[in-house]
């Protein structure tokens, strides 16, 4: 079991509503299981809001992700969850690997959260990254998507379900919802745990026009994340992927952390013993640190809103 949560975590970790009319806000947290970040910051917000019962408008559920993994501190046990929410797999509905199964059960507990429920639906997916990051959002830019992101006081990716398909977050537009993943930092960083419930509690007031003064660890809940860890507003877009084959041995150089910049012609790997360097007088973007995954970094650029 892993030691940094509670207790073996159940599907819905909370459900929030005053009864009054409003959209949904469905925030998804662990759907790796080496990332309980997010899932330490729901149970927070949900403890404060059973303490202080505060009113918001419409309803907001938080849900664990990828459960065994979570529980045995793994980013998967067959296949990245993250990686499993294509068009192809949904339609066809099998269920051979326990991540699909694990998706179909959260997909079950989406549809008793329909659209003709709420007069709009938010989705929040709860990240971290294997080495040292700022806090940051990944957006889609498609729907109301990017709009609803600039809401907040961080910084924004554009592009990344772009370019990696099968992440819940794409499907999730693609049903229709407004919203965007959540990177708060370095798995085991504290200052993670803060981020994601900052980043909750904001999303909580924007969605559900909470009064933030309502609750009792506010202002600090907001402000560890939104004034002491998180960068200014920048926007910035993805430019390449470098993607790695499952026998493909990787080693990035030490020491690189997300938006570091980088400059043409630096050693950034070593791939199959050959030497991988950037292109791009850029910054580099979730460079690989860990055993699991097929993304070995990608390259960013800062753009206008």
């Amino acid at each position: 079991m892993n030691e940094e949560l509670k207790e073996e975590i159940p599907r819905i970790i909370g459900k929030y509503t005053s009864g009054k009319k409003g959209p949904l806000l469905f925030v998804s947290a662990g759907i790796h299981g080496n990332e309980p970040s997010g899932v330490k910051a729901l149970e927070r917000v949900f403890d404060e809001l059973e303490k202080t019962r505060p009113e918001i408008n419409g309803t907001f559920v938080g849900i664990s992700g990828n459960k065994m993994a979570l529980n045995e501190n793994k980013r998967y046990i067959d296949e990245d969850l993250n990686r499993t929410w294509t068009t192809e797999n949904i339609e066809a509905g099998g269920k051979d690997t326990h991540e699909t199964k694990e998706m179909f059960e959260i997909i079950d507990i989406l549809k008793k959260y329909p659209e003709s429920n709420f007069t709009k639906r938010y989705f929040l997916d709860c990240h971290t990254t294997s080495s040292p990051s700022l806090p940051y959002i990944s957006v889609q830019v498609v729907n109301d998507n990017d709009e609803w992101a600039h809401r907040f006081p961080t910084y924004i990716i554009r592009g990344f379900s772009d370019i990696i398909t099968g992440d819940i977050d794409h499907y999730l537009s693609r049903t229709g919802m407004t919203g965007f993943v959540f990177e708060a930092g370095q798995h085991t960083d504290k200052s993670s745990v803060e981020n994601h419930e900052g980043l909750i509690w904001l999303a909580l007031k924007e969605a559900g026009d909470l009064d933030l003064e309502r609750i009792s660890t506010y202002p600090d809940c907001v402000n560890r994340f939104a004034e002491k860890n998180a960068p200014p507003q920048k926007t910035f877009e993805i430019i390449y992927r470098h993607g790695l084959d499952d026998d493909d041995i990787f080693e990035m150089q030490p020491g690189y952390e997300n938006f570091q910049k980088i400059e043409k012609g630096e050693l950034l790997a070593k791939q199959n013993g050959k030497e991988v360097k950037s292109e791009w007088n850029a910054r580099i973007f979730m460079p690989l640190y860990q055993s699991q995954g097929n993304d070995g970094f990608f390259v960013v650029k800062e753009v206008e809103n």
